[in-house]
């Protein structure tokens, strides 16, 4: 399939952009290309399809469900029962929501951690969106789960169904508070031996640091450290309670970090995330919404705008976290920290782009598209989303998303009830 982009705005200027198979092949003033697709790019803004680094996707069936508590009483007490009731068929249709809600806002990649994560990846794949998919690991310190755990991980990775490559799959261990440091190593080493991304909940909480403290001796990135497990492979969602050494340790080993605004501010995990201490020492930091039940959206655009004005907040520095920055955290660095050669409106990378209605009243007058995009828009501002050469959305129309809402809104109704 080819689309040629006629006359949308790429750093200000009037540009074509003409796609063939899975790449942009060409951008240039004026491009002829017989026979392929054509958009009308006019008074539309072009940018990278925008990069979700940290969710749970089907916790879109949880929206709005144990609002205002405390993290862990709002897992021990809402969450982890509920989760404990899922079926493949409730991931499923739960994921597919998420699906329809990333592509109306704009993002094209997630980095998802959670259950039965079949079901997703089938979601992922029929919804045409790119991701990063890890199922949430526990053990609790009890070896026969350890067992079994280690089990299924070397099961599914041995399995033959999971091939498409807009897909790619991770390791999830939940939290150092719900997984052993012997499973820890051995995940690292499984993911070594089979070339594998892992993410994990880290320094989420102050408790958690603590916690950990008691437990270990020491602090959370120090103990993944004396694990002798931190590496490119690794990153880090949340890491909100940390120093300037573990700061170090985080760049020396490449490892990566993604920042979740909204749900670290709703869930008052804290607010004081380091972002310009950890891009000062090498590190890169993505941006993440978490899931729907923690941050009630899995809108990127609201997640640059909360990242920015939170960091020039609690440093009173309005010169912190401009904008062009958030915007390179949700495009650029995720593109990075997930793996895929994307982020970019370049020659020769992957086809993941929005298009974005410069009509719109908050794109007026248009000074800066990138602060008006950061700081004045939503997510309702994408028109069009392109993802791995193929339109999933043109003029805010998605093909199912009726019967995708109404199948997950009973889904949800028939779990909680």
């Amino acid at each position: 399939m080819e689309i040629l982009i006629q006359s949308a705005t790429l750093n200000g200027l009037l540009t074509d952009i003409h796609i063939a198979g899975n790449r942009i092949r060409r951008l240039a003033p004026a491009i002829d290309a017989p026979g392929a697709t054509v958009i009308d790019g006019r008074r539309k803004a072009v940018i990278p399809g925008l990069m979700n680094m940290h969710t749970h996707a089907a916790m879109t069936l949880f929206r709005g469900f144990g609002d205002d508590m405390p993290l862990m009483s709002w897992l021990n007490e809402k969450i982890w029962p509920n989760e404990a009731k899922l079926t493949e068929k409730d991931v499923y249709h739960g994921a597919k929501l998420a699906c329809v809600e990333m592509i109306r806002s704009g993002t094209t990649t997630f980095f998802d951690m959670y259950h039965h994560l079949d079901a997703t990846y089938a979601a992922v794949e029929e919804m045409g969106l790119r991701a990063v998919l890890s199922e949430a690991c526990f053990d609790h310190f009890r070896p026969e789960v350890a067992e079994k755990t280690r089990q299924r991980i070397t099961d599914r990775f041995h399995s033959s169904a999971f091939r498409n490559p807009r897909i790619r799959l991770a390791l999830g261990p939940h939290a150092i508070y719900t997984v052993s440091g012997e499973l820890l190593r051995w995940i690292h080493a499984f993911a070594e031996a089979h070339d594998l991304s892992i993410q994990i909940h880290l320094s989420e909480t102050e408790d958690e640091v603590e916690q950990c403290r008691a437990r270990f001796g020491t602090t959370p990135v120090r103990y993944l450290h004396r694990l002798g497990i931190l590496s490119p492979r690794w990153s880090l969602a949340h890491v909100l309670h940390v120093d300037e050494e573990e700061i170090a340790l985080l760049a020396e080993h490449d490892v990566k970090v993604v920042h979740n605004p909204a749900s670290n501010m709703k869930l008052a995990s804290g607010y004081r995330f380091k972002y310009k201490e950890m891009r000062a020492a090498g590190v890169t930091v993505g941006l993440g919404t978490d899931g729907c039940s923690s941050s009630n959206n899995l809108d990127m655009v609201e997640v640059m705008k909360l990242a920015s004005l939170l960091g020039k907040a609690w440093r009173y520095d309005p010169q912190a976290l401009p904008c062009e920055e958030m915007l390179y955290a949700a495009t650029e660095a995720g593109a990075k920290l997930a793996g895929f050669d994307a982020g970019r409106i370049e020659e020769g990378c992957l086809a993941d782009l929005c298009l974005i209605d410069l009509t719109m009243p908050v794109f007026t007058p248009n000074f800066n598209f990138v602060s008006n995009l950061v700081f004045a828009a939503n997510g309702s501002c994408v028109d069009t989303v392109i993802c791995d050469g193929k339109i999933l959305m043109q003029h805010r129309s998605i093909p199912g998303e009726e019967d995708i809402l109404e199948q997950a809104a009973k889904t949800a109704y028939d779990l909680i009830h």
